[in-house]
């Protein structure tokens, strides 16, 4: 069935009611039960799908419960998604229990965790940094289907999420770091890009990841300076074919960093490994030694940070400075940008819904998909990712999600 809906007041509250119309599903399809609850976790104004989605979803015979007030971080009302087809849930009790599909941002917090129904199947991020043994064996036990961001693939074997995210990341740091330099209490008082006859700003980007392109893409655009870092001489490459002449590179060795940092206006650290803590590859020395007014944006500070002197900040208090230099370490740089990071993951969520609907639901879809299958971390109470069961030594509970598929476990 789809839905449509129309807003009364009742009693002084406004209430929803569903007004039912036929929608046709092959024998193949199902229909989904999908929940948006309002996330909880500080700051996150983000929400896993849109109004828009939400209306695609419902036209196709899904049905769609939001928590009240979930997309008000995203300027998205309660009556945009009633309009669209969404059943508005006062409590959040009653989205759980009436969902088969949990679709978040942040994976579930302690107090969230109870909420959670047998056999439900969650979409979220999982943050490896902060997921705790706790957290995992919740899940097993009531035989939740995982389904984590940042593992899902795309067909090219790429993160699409991640990409996203970074993509958002690096292009607002170029932004905030205009500001910054601009301010008149703490900054140096000049503009990125220069002006006629006033050379431009020196960037150093460290890191030639999807962050380090879109930042230095976007600095080029403004007019700065830009120089690239990294200790992958095939990422260079790449980066210098891309973006032109205009780009500087140099491998990461501490000589170059060390000039190349002492010599900047701005510094942005983008330096990540995968599954482990970023490395600290400017120094406070470095850092001490920079003009003062200059700026520091870490985006790699929900791994740690890659500056020695960085420590997390917040988006109502962003900065501090050290040293005369600003520093920027906000680890959730999307979600100052929360309705283009929502509109972003809801349109890489909403296709894999429609398609575990069009399937006959996950357990068809994953044989066929390799993308969402590698996505799955836990699975009929039992953890998918060799990662997280080394991490905490949980090698009894782990299954090769292929084998489970194909054995029909």
């Amino acid at each position: 069935m789809a839905i449509d809906y129309i807003g009364k007041e009742w009693a002084g509250s406004p209430v929803h009611i569903a007004m039912e119309k036929t929608v046709q599903l092959s024998k193949q399809q199902v229909q989904l039960r999908i929940g948006v609850p309002k996330e909880t976790f500080f700051q996150e104004n983000r929400i896993a799908l849109t109004p828009e989605a939400v209306q695609i979803l419902t036209f196709s015979g899904h049905q769609v419960y939001v928590e009240a007030g979930a997309g008000n971080g995203a300027r998205y009302s309660d009556k945009d998604y009633s309009e669209a087809g969404a059943i508005i849930c006062y409590k959040v009790t009653d989205l759980y229990q009436n969902s088969d599909f949990i679709a978040k941002i942040c994976p579930p917090t302690e107090e969230e965790l109870p909420l959670l129904k047998q056999n439900q199947i969650l979409f979220s991020a999982l943050n490896m940094g902060s997921l705790t043994p706790d957290h995992v064996r919740h899940l097993l036990n009531y035989n939740i289907t995982g389904i984590a961001f940042e593992f899902v693939q795309g067909q090219d074997g790429s993160l699409p999420l991640v990409q996203m995210m970074s993509e958002i990341a690096g292009v607002s740091t170029i932004h905030i770091a205009s500001e910054l330099l601009a301010d008149r209490r703490d900054g140096q008082g000049i503009l990125l890009g220069g002006v006629t006859g006033i050379p431009p700003a020196v960037i150093t980007i460290i890191g030639a990841g999807t962050v380090g392109y879109h930042a230095a893409r976007t600095a080029l655009g403004m007019g700065a300076r830009v120089r690239i870092i990294d200790d992958a001489i095939h990422k260079l490459i790449a980066i210098k074919k891309e973006l032109g002449m205009e780009v500087y590179t140099a491998v990461a060795q501490y000589n170059y960093i060390k000039d190349a940092v002492i010599h900047s206006d701005v510094v942005i650290g983008a330096a990540f490994k995968k599954g482990k803590r970023a490395p600290i590859v400017v120094t406070e020395e470095m850092v001490e030694r920079m003009k003062p007014g200059s700026v520091i944006i870490d985006v790699a500070i929900d791994q740690g940070g890659c500056i020695e002197t960085s420590r997390i900040t917040h988006h109502d208090h962003p900065t501090f400075v050290l040293h005369d230099i600003i520093h920027y370490c906000v680890p959730n740089i999307a979600s100052k940008y929360a309705r283009t990071a929502s509109i972003a993951i809801s349109n890489i969520l909403t296709p894999m819904l429609l398609s575990i609907g069009d399937n006959g639901g996950l357990d068809h879809l994953i044989r066929i998909d390799e993308g969402v299958k590698q996505g799955i971390y836990t699975y009929r109470k039992h953890l998918t990712k060799k990662t997280i069961a080394n991490l905490f030594g949980m090698n009894m509970s782990y299954r090769d999600i292929g084998l489970l598929i194909a054995s029909n476990i």
